[in-house]
């Protein structure tokens, strides 16, 4: 529900509201606004009965979440989230690139590509150590040396990085290395996986599932804001469809659609939705236009030897006129983009 106060009312009666709805076992947020202030509660209504809301001084009105997320919802909380990763603010008005390769394979194939990537403009490291595969005979990943080689890039570079995690035994490796804890499209309703990440207290990457509608993917998302984590970043990666071209159908709508429903910052992953590097360019464009707060790019210092994706992966070289493409449309849509090299 939200709790909505007169215009007038004092801190001291704002706090007594909160802290009624805290007694009674709610989750709270203050918005403050130029004109109004408002208290987002989610909790079990029926140990409200015995209180009446609206009678309480400074109160003027109290309107209940109809969608079945709460946290969530952009009624709970009208301003947008912004998650903060180092000096980064992803949700802010910078475009934020997660770039490098689909699998860490080596040491120095990782930090080339750190070094690449960040020299064209990304700002976040991407990299798989955990690799869950369709076959079981694909490469799945150099697992803790792949976080150790992560860890390697981020100290050479000082980029932020972003992996996957999988299990219970794969988060509790990733969480001393990296910045923020990536949940793949398989594993979005992993409940259990969710409530234990959102438990380390890092930023949580969510990717939607491949056949997952928007409600289920913003509960999905409610699991780990439930278990105290607000620090949600959203990722579409596009969905199954009848077409065969692509690897998924990239559904650029979820953007907009997202940014109605929700006050969480959304990015699009262009390489695994299309799986084919042609499509990534016009794709991300896409994407910024229509309003995402970052990019999540595949880049491989060398596609055709890639071990994990190779046929979604950008070079360097076309990742560089990627950024540069990329700037225009940004300002277009009144955002900024970084590119280190310009």
């Amino acid at each position: 529900m939200i709790v909505v106060f007169r215009k007038s009312t004092d801190e001291e009666k704002l706090q007594n509201v909160v802290r009624l709805l805290t007694q009674k076992g709610f989750i709270t947020e203050i918005v403050r606004g130029t004109e109004k202030t408002i208290i987002g509660a989610v909790g079990d209504k029926s140990r409200l009965l015995d209180i009446s809301l609206e009678a309480l001084d400074g109160v003027e009105k109290v309107i209940p979440i109809l969608a079945p997320y709460k946290l969530a919802s952009r009624e709970f909380k009208p301003i947008d989230t912004i998650v903060r990763v180092g000096d980064l603010e992803i949700g802010g008005s910078e475009i934020i690139v997660m770039a490098g390769p689909c699998a860490v394979e080596s040491k120095e194939q990782l930090i080339e590509s750190a070094v690449l990537v960040k020299r064209a403009g990304a700002q976040i490291l991407r990299g798989g150590a955990f690799k869950p595969r369709s076959s079981p005979y694909s490469f799945q990943g150099l697992e803790k040396k792949g976080l150790e080689y992560l860890a390697l890039a981020r100290e050479k570079t000082g980029m932020p990085i972003v992996t996957e995690v999988i299990d219970a035994r794969s988060l509790e490796q990733a969480v001393n290395y990296t910045d923020i804890l990536q949940i793949g499209a398989r594993n979005m309703q992993n409940f259990s996986l969710l409530q234990e990440a959102a438990e380390v207290g890092k930023p949580i990457l969510l990717k939607r599932g491949i056949s997952a509608s928007l409600e289920e993917w913003i509960l999905a998302a409610e699991y780990i804001l439930k278990a105290g984590n607000p620090q949600v970043i959203l990722c579409e990666r596009g969905i199954r469809t009848f077409e065969t071209y692509t690897r998924n159908t990239l559904d650029l709508s979820a953007v907009p659609a997202i940014k109605q429903l929700t006050h969480l910052p959304i990015i699009v992953d262009p390489s695994h939705s299309t799986g084919k590097w042609q499509l990534v360019h016009p794709m991300t464009l896409g994407a910024v236009a229509c309003g995402a707060d970052g990019i999540l790019i595949e880049v491989h210092p060398n596609p055709t030897e890639a071990l994990c994706d190779g046929p979604q992966s950008l070079s360097p070289e076309k990742f560089k006129n990627l950024m540069q493409s990329l700037a225009p449309v940004a300002k277009a849509v009144n955002r900024e983009l970084n590119l280190n090299d310009q």
